[in-house]
C-alpha cells in the first residue's frame, strides 16, 4: 500500500514508522525494530518520516498533570513503551543511529510533537515547552549531519498564545520549517473544527508557520469521508492564503475576483473562487446577472448602470 501510494503520488509523502514497529511489536518493540521499520519506509521512497523524538522519560512522569495526558498517537506508543519498559524513548537515545539511516536514502525526519497539548487547558505548558526544547536540540545534531528536518507543532492552543508559540519555535529550532495541526483555537466546535483550525492556521501562518496541516469536520468524531476532506483542504487553503496575502503580498488574485465580482461576471468568479466545484451548485447564476440576494435592486448592478448612464 505504501509503495503504490508513492507511485501515484504527485505530492511529497511521509508516514510515521512508530505506527507500523508498534502494531507489529506492540510494547516488545527493541530499537533493532526500530530501526528497521524506518529504514523500511525510507527504502520504500517515502519524502520525509515523522518522528515523535522529543518526549523523554522526564515528561511521560508527569502526564497525570493534564487534563488530557496525550493526543498524538505516536507519542501514546512510545509513552506506553517508556511506562512498561523504564527505558528512555529509544527515539531520543539513539537519534544519531537514525540520522545515519535517513541521510542513506535522502530522507526528511519531521519531528513530531509527541506533547502537543490536546485542549486549551493544557496549551503552552511545561510538557509542551519542553518538548520543544528537546526538539531544539535534535534539529542542531541533524543539521550538523547535513539532515533535513521539519517541526511539527501544536495543536489545541487560544488565540492569544499562537504568536509566541510560533515565534519561539522558530527561535528554539533555529528557524526551521515550522507546520501546524490547526491550531484549533476552541475545544467545543465539534463537527466544525475546520473552521477552527483555519481561524488558527491563519494566524499562525501570518506569525511565521510555514505550512498548515488541514483539519477536517469529522476531527474527533472519525474518519473523514471525502467531502470532510474537500471541506477540510479548502478551509486549510483559504487560511494559508489570507496569511500569503499579509506575508507575502499576495493579493493579485483577490483584485482579479473584485473585478469580476463588480462587473457581476460570474464565469470568471466561479474559475478564480477555491472551490471549482461552486459552478454545479449555482449553475443558474451563468445565465443572469444578479443573484437571489438582492435581486433586482443588486447594488452592483444599480450603480453600474447609472456610472455608465
Amino acid at each position: 500500500m505504501r509503495k503504490k501510494i508513492i507511485e501515484e503520488s504527485t505530492v511529497p509523502v511521509g508516514t510515521v514508522p512508530i505506527y507500523q514497529a508498534f502494531i507489529e511489536k506492540k510494547t516488545e518493540m527493541s530499537k533493532e525494530d526500530i530501526l528497521a521499520v524506518i529504514e523500511k519506509n525510507c527504502r520504500d521512497g517515502v519524502d520525509f518520516v515523522t518522528l515523535h523524538c522529543g518526549i523523554t522519560l522526564d515528561l511521560v512522569d508527569k502526564l497525570d498533570e493534564r487534563l488530557i495526558p496525550v493526543t498524538s498517537r505516536g507519542g501514546s506508543f512510545l509513552a506506553a513503551w517508556m511506562i512498561k519498559n523504564k527505558q528512555e524513548n529509544p527515539l531520543y537515545e539513539f537519534f544519531d543511529e537514525i540520522v545515519e539511516v535517513v541521510n542513506e536514502y535522502d530522507v526528511v525526519i519531521s519531528l513530531g510533537d509527541a506533547m502537543r497539548p490536546a485542549c486549551l487547558r493544557d496549551s503552552t505548558d511545561e510538557l509542551q515547552l519542553k518538548e520543544l526544547f528537546n526538539l531544539g536540540r535534535l534539529t542542531k545534531k541533524a543539521r550538523k549531519a547535513n539532515t533535513p528536518v521539519i517541526i511539527e507543532g501544536p495543536g489545541h492552543i487560544p488565540l492569544d498564545e499562537i504568536e509566541y508559540n510560533v515565534k519561539l519555535q522558530k527561535k528554539i529550532c533555529d528557524n526551521s520549517p515550522f507546520y501546524v495541526l490547526g491550531p484549533l483555537v476552541t475545544d467545543i466546535a465539534l463537527g466544525y473544527d475546520h473552521i477552527t483550525g483555519a481561524i488558527g492556521g491563519a494566524l499562525a501562518a501570518m506569525h511565521g508557520a510555514d505550512f498548515l496541516c488541514y483539519v477536517t469536520p469529522s476531527e474527533h468524531m472519525g474518519l473523514p469521508d471525502m467531502d470532510d476532506v474537500k471541506l477540510g483542504v479548502i478551509a486549510s487553503r483559504i487560511a494559508a492564503h489570507a496569511a500569503d496575502i499579509v506575508r507575502l503580498g499576495k493579493k493579485g488574485i483577490d483584485d482579479e475576483m473584485s473585478k469580476a465580482r463588480g462587473e457581476l461576471d460570474w464565469e470568471k468568479m466561479f474559475e478564480l473562487g477555491v472551490d471549482k466545484d461552486m459552478e454545479r451548485k449555482y449553475p443558474e447564476l451563468m445565465d443572469q446577472q444578479e443573484c437571489s440576494m438582492c435581486g433586482k435592486y443588486c447594488a452592483l448592478k444599480i450603480v453600474r448602470e447609472y456610472l455608465q448612464s
